[in-house]
């Protein structure tokens, strides 16, 4: 399985004896599946069929259809409506000679309502059942290129989401190399206030006791061992493949609680600034996970 995306286009045609026949195909992100089909007169009984194509392909996202069909070329013939005609040059003569009206021209009378008529075009069964496979047959093909179009998005979020991925690594790494949250550190500092305060006097049980008690507030180690558990699971759902998406999504909010986290154990400027850091970089994986199917 590969990644895909949730945009794309395409676009497919058909002709036959039946005529003409155009698919154009489009989708959007979205939180599900919503297939919106705009078809022409008569097609009416293809909604369903098409549907289902679109619901074996795709998980996720805004699909929109648009169909279009034309008639074949000699079909609807125009004709002209002769005693209509001759009705409009007899009144329009009476209008001429008694100098009210400039002699129309033959143009104008072809222009007059009813003058030119045409019929509809009518498909016989075998051009509507023709007409029909191969509406479906252009549906099929948009969509696989739709698909493809998808599947190439995919490719690109692969390789931004991998990036941001190996950033969070990057930091989390640094976060545990951190000596600020380690108890000796803690011991230190908590003892140099302690001296500055109380002029040198300190007592080593009470000191112990209170080292003890920031050590475990300052404690990030839970925060990094998730931290690691998150990025493997967020890298396994990405070589399985869409659809993965909400995995992702949920995935992404848990990266960010333990960045919030680890910035509200933080005791000092360093581990501040990478647990900052590390939500920025959480924020642009979860920008980019909106994206996945």
């Amino acid at each position: 399985m590969t990644l895909s995306g949730m945009t794309g286009f395409a676009r497919t045609e058909r002709s036959g004896a039946y005529g003409a026949v155009s698919v154009e195909a489009r989708s959007v992100n979205g939180k599900g599946l919503d297939v919106r089909l705009r078809l022409p007169q008569g097609l009416d009984a293809l909604e369903n069929p098409i549907r289902e194509l679109a619901k074996a392909r795709f998980t996720r996202g805004s699909v929109s259809l648009t169909l279009t069909v034309s008639a074949p070329e000699d079909a609807g013939l125009a004709s002209v409506d002769q005693a209509r005609l001759q009705a409009y040059i007899e009144a329009t003569r009476l209008l001429v000679d008694k100098g009210v009206l400039e002699r129309p021209s033959a143009g104008e009378l072809l222009a007059l309502k009813g003058v030119i008529t045409s019929e509809d075009a009518v498909l016989s069964d075998e051009q509507t059942s023709a007409r029909n496979a191969a509406v479906l047959d252009a549906v099929e093909t948009a969509l696989d290129d739709l698909k493809a179009a998808r599947l190439e998005e995919g490719a690109a979020l692969k390789g931004m989401l991998d990036a941001h991925l190996g950033e969070i690594a990057d930091l989390r790494t640094q976060a545990a190399a951190c000596d600020s949250a380690m108890p000796a550190a803690i011991k230190a500092r908590l003892q140099a206030k302690l001296e500055d305060l109380l002029e040198g006097v300190v007592d080593p049980e009470r000191l112990a006791q209170e080292a003890a008690m920031m050590a475990v507030k300052a404690d990030v180690r839970e925060e990094l061992d998730r931290l690691k558990a998150h990025i493997d699971s967020a890298h396994a759902l990405i070589k399985a493949g869409s659809p993965c998406g909400r995995k992702l999504d949920f995935l992404s909010q848990e990266f960010n609680r333990e960045a919030n986290t680890l910035c509200s154990k933080s005791s000092d400027t360093q581990l501040t600034n990478i647990g900052l850091a590390l939500k920025a970089t959480v924020d642009r994986l979860r920008e980019q996970v909106q994206n996945v199917e």
